[in-house]
C-alpha cells in the first residue's frame, strides 16, 4: 500500500523529539532535584510521640527525638533542607504570644538539638504568632482587628530566639506590612547577619490550608484572614509584595500556595533575580492522597507531575509534604 502524500506545510515534526526514552530524555527541559525539596516537621513537645495526622496520610507530629531520627532518615535520601512548624498546646497561648520567645519552649529546644546533631541540615523556622496566640491570629488583635507595627515587637523577638537557637533561614508567614525590613534590622543589630530571611513574599487567602490548621490547632478564633492575606483574584499585588520584602531585606520569596497559582511563581520569577521558593501546601498534598486511596488516580504519577509544574513554573526550591516519599522514589530508581 502506497504511503499518503506528504502535506506541503508538514515541514516540522516536534514528534521527532518525543520518539523515544532517550530522546526525551534529551530534549526535557525541567527537573525535580531532591536537594530542591524542602520538607516540613511538625513538632510537639514530649518524649517518643509520632502522631499521625489523619487529613495529612503519611505526616506525623513529632517529639524532639523522634524528629531526629527521622530528619537522619531524610538527610540519607539527599534531602537537605527543612521547614519546623510548632503544635503548642491551648494552656501555653497567649494574647501575646509570649511562649514564642520562651528560650526555654520545646520548638527552640528541637531547633538546638537539630542543629547540634545535624549542622549540615537547612533548618528554617516559622515566623508568625498563630501557632502560639489564643486568638488564632498571625497578628496581635484588639477590638477585632489585627495589628500589625505592634506585632512587628513581637515577631522580632520571636525571629531572634529563633535565630540564636540556630535556625538558619527566618519564615514570617505573617504576611504583616513592613516585617521583613523590622527583622532583617533586628538581627543585624544583634550580629546574626549570616542568618536569611525566606518571606512569605504572595501568601494568599486560600482554602487549600485547611490540613495544616487541623495539624497545628492554629485556625482564627474569630473572622478570617482576609485584611492580611492576599485576595486570590490578585497577580499584580504580588508584584508589588515581591517589590517591598527585597527592598527590605528578603533572601528569598515564596508564593504561596503553589499548584493554583503556577501563574504567580512565573510572574515573581520574571521580575526578580532572587530564588524564588513556592509551597505546595497542605491541601494540596491531601487531595492527591484521597484521590489516590480511591483509586481515582495514580498518586506517585500525581506527585511527579505536580512536582515537575512547580519547577516549570519558575520555582528555584519547593516546600512540599512530598519530599521524603519522593527522594525515597528517586533513591530508589
Amino acid at each position: 500500500m502506497r504511503a499518503p502524500a506528504r502535506p506541503s506545510y508538514l515541514t516540522e515534526r516536534p514528534r521527532r523529539n518525543r520518539h523515544s526514552e532517550g530522546i526525551r530524555a534529551l530534549t526535557r527541559e525541567s527537573f525535580v532535584r531532591v536537594d530542591k525539596l524542602i520538607e516540613p516537621l511538625f513538632l510537639i513537645d514530649g518524649t517518643g510521640k509520632n502522631e499521625e495526622i489523619s487529613s495529612m496520610p503519611g505526616i506525623n507530629r513529632m517529639t524532639e527525638d523522634v524528629a531526629l531520627k527521622y530528619v537522619e532518615s531524610s538527610l540519607k535520601l539527599g534531602l537537605k533542607s527543612f521547614i519546623l512548624f510548632p503544635a503548642v498546646e491551648d494552656n501555653l497561648k497567649d494574647s501575646q504570644a509570649t511562649y514564642s520567645y520562651n528560650k526555654a519552649n520545646f520548638y527552640l529546644r528541637t531547633i538546638r538539638a537539630l542543629k547540634k546533631n545535624f549542622p549540615e541540615a537547612v533548618l528554617i523556622s516559622d515566623v508568625a504568632l498563630d501557632p502560639y496566640s489564643s486568638d488564632g491570629h498571625d497578628g496581635i488583635v484588639r477590638d477585632g482587628k489585627i495589628l500589625n507595627d505592634e506585632t512587628l515587637d513581637v515577631l522580632g523577638k520571636m525571629s531572634l530566639a529563633q535565630a540564636e537557637a540556630g535556625i538558619d533561614i527566618l519564615g514570617p508567614s505573617d504576611m504583616m506590612d513592613g516585617r521583613v525590613g523590622f527583622l532583617r534590622e533586628a538581627l543585624d543589630t544583634a550580629g546574626l547577619t549570616h542568618v536569611g530571611i525566606m518571606s512569605y513574599t504572595a501568601k494568599y487567602a486560600s482554602a487549600f490550608y485547611g490540613p495544616f490548621r487541623d495539624a497545628l490547632a492554629s485556625a482564627p478564633k474569630f473572622g478570617d484572614k482576609k485584611t492580611y492575606q492576599m485576595d486570590p483574584a490578585n497577580a499584580s499585588e504580588a508584584l508589588r509584595e515581591a517589590r517591598l520584602d527585597a527592598a527590605e531585606g528578603a533572601d528569598f520569596l515564596m508564593v504561596k500556595p503553589a499548584l493554583a497559582y503556577l501563574d504567580i511563581i512565573r510572574r515573581i520569577k520574571d521580575a526578580s533575580d532572587l530564588p524564588i521558593v513556592c509551597y505546595n501546601v497542605s491541601g494540596e498534598y491531601a487531595m492527591v492522597k484521597a484521590a489516590a486511596e480511591k483509586g481515582w488516580l495514580d498518586g506517585e504519577k500525581a506527585r511527579d507531575e505536580m512536582l515537575l509544574a512547580f519547577f516549570r513554573a519558575g520555582a528555584d526550591a519547593v516546600i512540599t509534604y512530598f519530599a521524603h516519599e519522593a527522594a525515597a522514589a528517586a533513591a530508589a530508581s
